[in-house]
């Protein structure tokens, strides 16, 4: 620590301002938080342990000057993270120092948590030294699968920069192959921008799908001839080393435990590139999922919304002001990316779901319905159909939502989460009972291991009589769901029934935990008075 302890605290003083911002950490404001880092490191410039939080927060909070201050600090000390190399690679990028980022490039893969990134990133330096060196993935190379999943859309960007056709569109089709969905449409954009940039209107074109809202502006641009041109508007290295972070940042958050770091390293691209929108809208996507929905609103509006990115840049918005608490701007602006000629279906979706949090289920279901409008009954993706269903049985059409689900269950028989919801959504109306037993027999057999399934196996057992067939099961669901108040409330139920008393209000007590409104009330009765018609679970 910058002071000895017992030793009197200056107001101004290191470590004032140090616990001031672990207290604002703490919070969860972030803002706060750097502020006083900052006036810590300057307070006292040799403290590891502020230059440590310094790193992690400045790039959190998007503050570069921060983060490189405290990185040369932790580099003297021989303590820079592995994703301070990353940070170092940019700053030599965007300084054009090729030496430099050769150098830490050769520590990256020394470090080696990052070294399948070595290839693109040494094609990018040699680009900025003036001679062409695609990246080259060798197959004994032991990063060689990783470094596969980014090899394409490099070797495309680099050989639309020479004008070499021939080699970019074959690398561009498989670097689009491999990304589909997810950031694929902001893939397309960025080959058409460079491709017309070079002076491929044609081939840019082709790059776009007509009709569809994400590229109406790109394309009505191209059309025009309204676009950036020439030398300056094509991809330098570090822009290019920006969309490799980019692209990394976003993979690596597909995994829950690795948001943080996805969030990182979508701010040095930010860093690396401050002007691309691409690192912008992943940038804002995983600053929401990692709870700091604010920042995530922030980058989200630095994407121009009547430029080509502008529609993937508002869906991100939507996201982040749903979860920084604006619902109704959230849904206004769903609505209104929804309303666009070629709205896609996840724009529908989008909304849908929206809507159905605020409880306005029948909005949701016809925004679900919307979604299918581009589709034939025949190729319709069952999930749309479970989406209307479930919006419809929640907003107490039943009637119509059985018809939708059935549907659904017609088109992907072999999908537990639909028979499963069809099935449970009967027992519960107790009706067709030994059908919906059939339903979730086959749910679990097909994914044995899912709790909400299990769960609606044995309460559809405990609903038709057989209470011995249902305890096991019940068990069974409420030890891979504990904090569940349903799971536990069915077998609470189930116990109670099967004589076992003493057990049966432990499960309902550990349901009341977690438990809300009617069903603690239900629960409490229960606990008190033991299982009566009245308080039986739905």
């Amino acid at each position: 620590m910058p002071a000895a302890a017992g030793a009197a605290v200056d107001p101004d003083s290191a470590l004032h301002a140090y616990a001031r911002a672990r207290l604002a950490d703490g919070d969860g404001a972030l803002q706060a938080a750097v502020a006083s880092y900052r006036a810590a490191m300057t307070l006292d410039p040799d403290s590891i342990a502020i230059a440590r939080r310094s790193f992690a927060q400045a790039l959190e909070s998007g503050d570069e000057a921060l983060a490189l201050r405290a990185a040369t600090m932790l580099e003297a000390q021989a303590m820079l993270p592995r994703d301070g190399t990353l940070l170092r690679i940019g700053e030599a990028l965007e300084h054009q120092d090729w030496a430099s980022a050769g150098q830490l490039t050769d520590r990256m893969e020394e470090e080696g948590n990052f070294a399948f990134l070595a290839p693109m990133i040494r094609s990018w330096i040699a680009q900025g030294e003036g001679r062409a060196s695609p990246p080259v993935i060798a197959d004994k190379d032991p990063f060689a699968s990783l470094a596969r999943r980014y090899v394409d859309e490099h070797v495309a960007l680099q050989a639309i920069g020479r004008g070499d056709l021939a080699a970019a569109l074959p690398a561009a089709r498989r670097a689009l192959a491999l990304r589909g969905g997810g950031d694929g449409a902001a893939l397309r954009l960025s080959f058409a921008g460079q491709l017309a940039a070079r002076g491929y209107r044609d081939e840019a074109l082709a790059m776009l799908p007509e009709g569809a809202a994400d590229f109406a502006a790109a394309r009505s641009d191209l059309k025009r001839g309204k676009y950036p041109r020439g030398k300056r508007a094509l991809l330098d290295p570090a822009q290019g080393y920006a969309r490799l972070l980019s692209r990394l940042a976003a993979d690596i958050a597909t995994d829950q435990g690795g948001v943080a770091l996805g969030m990182r390293l979508a701010r040095i691209a930010t860093f690396a590139d401050p002007d691309s929108a691409e690192a912008h809208i992943i940038a804002a996507r995983l600053l929401t999922a990692a709870g700091y929905p604010a920042f995530g609103v922030a980058e989200a509006q630095k994407v121009a919304a009547d430029r080509w990115y502008g529609a993937l840049g508002q869906a991100e918005l939507v996201v982040a002001m749903a979860e920084a608490g604006d619902r109704p701007g959230a849904i206004a602006l769903a609505r209104t990316l929804a309303q666009m000629p070629g709205a896609d279906a996840a724009r529908h979706v989008q909304l849908g779901r929206l809507l159905a949090d605020q409880k306005d289920f029948d909005g949701a279901a016809a925004a679900f319905r919307a979604a299918q409008a581009g589709y034939t009954p025949e190729t319709v993706p069952w999930s749309l159909l479970l989406f209307e269903g479930s919006a419809l049985e929640q907003g107490e059409h039943w009637d119509e939502a059985r018809a939708v689900l059935e549907r659904a269950a017609k088109l992907a028989p072999n999908e537990p989460v639909i028979l499963n919801y069809l099935g449970y959504a009967q027992i519960e109306r107790r009706q067709n009972v030994d059908e919906a037993l059939a339903l979730l027999q086959r749910a679990s057999a097909l994914k044995p291991q899912d709790a909400s399934i299990t769960d609606s196996l044995g309460w559809a057992q405990y609903v038709t009589g057989n209470v011995g067939a249902a305890v096991p099961v019940l068990e069974r669901a409420a030890a891979g769901a504990p904090d569940d108040p349903t799971v536990n409330e069915h077998l609470g139920d189930a116990l109670w029934s099967a004589g076992r008393r003493y057990e049966a209000r432990y499960a309902w007590n550990a349901a009341a935990i977690f438990a809300e409104g009617d069903v603690a009330e239900r629960l409490a009765a229960k606990t008190r008075e033991g299982l009566k018609p009245e308080y039986a679970a739905p």
